[in-house]
């Protein structure tokens, strides 16, 4: 984990091409020291959609660690978000340029975009970013919490009050985004802070999962399997693809460890084994 946090991350991942699809669409990248996990999901069909969210992770990535790695003064300025923050928002403004003349340049590419989802984990904090339907939760205490809203045709018919709870579980419309990296030269980009604690669980994930699993099950095998991610991961894939696999599905998944106790404790068992002598 990066130094500028004083917690550790344990991260997994997994991602499927579900049980329709023969090819995915889905783009992962997780950068522990820098404390950074990127997901996207790719539209446009077969390649197309794949190179979309393959620039989204890939350039966020890079855009991201070369702004923090700068030890120049940096423009990047404002009153409401810290500089972590806002080096996030330019590099996915950033990104979505560049996949947006990607398409238009490339007649293969035509139609391309991606959803983005990304936390970065700095200063005890966690920068939350996302445009599309790709989803963050987090797991604290117990409670179980979806901390990003869908940028789909159906959220604003929910919101709206056009569509009622259980009839959106039944809508064609659940895949429409109406907002993507890609598809204007420009593009909103929700972003805030969360503050973090030690034990929390972040879960990002593609509509491949929260599509096929109710979040109560969701809820329930994350909070099973809160002491082996990793396993939890390989689960919540399983989950999707039983329910019908319907979709591409990926996730990463990030637990917050107490760094400097854990750096303690090490030091407590080292000293401990040399008085043994």
């Amino acid at each position: 984990m990066t130094v500028r946090s004083p917690f550790q991350l344990e991260i997994a991942s997994a991602t499927d091409a579900g049980q329709i699809r023969s090819f995915n669409e889905d783009s992962i990248a997780a950068d522990g020291d820098l404390g950074l996990l990127v997901l996207a999901d790719g539209m446009g069909g077969y390649k197309a959609g794949d190179v979309a969210s393959s620039l989204a992770t890939g350039l966020v990535m890079d855009y991201v660690k070369r702004i923090l790695n700068d030890t120049e003064p940096s423009p990047i300025e404002s009153a409401k978000l810290s500089r972590e923050s806002m080096a996030i928002k330019f590099a996915i403004e950033k990104t979505n340029l560049a996949i947006y003349k990607t398409a238009r340049t490339e007649d293969k590419y035509t139609g391309m975009g991606t959803t983005i989802v990304l936390i970065l984990f700095h200063h005890g904090l966690a920068t939350i970013a996302h445009v599309g339907d790709s989803r963050l939760y987090r797991l604290r205490q117990g409670r179980f919490e979806l901390l990003t809203t869908d940028h789909s045709l159906l959220q604003d018919q929910l919101e709206m009050g056009l569509i009622s709870s259980d009839d959106a579980k039944l809508s064609h419309n659940r895949n429409l985004v109406s907002r993507a990296l890609g598809v204007e030269a420009t593009v909103d980009v929700d972003v805030y802070e969360d503050n973090v604690q030690v034990n929390d669980i972040y879960l990002l994930c593609s509509d491949g999962l929260n599509d096929m699993v109710d979040d109560a099950d969701i809820e329930l095998a994350v909070s099973a399997l809160s002491t082996n991610i990793s396993l939890a991961a390989t689960q919540l894939i399983q989950m999707a693809n039983d329910n019908g696999g319907h979709d591409n599905v990926s996730v990463l998944i990030a637990k917050v460890r107490n760094g400097e106790a854990e750096k303690r404790g090490l030091m407590d068992r080292l000293l401990n084994w040399l008085k043994s002598f």
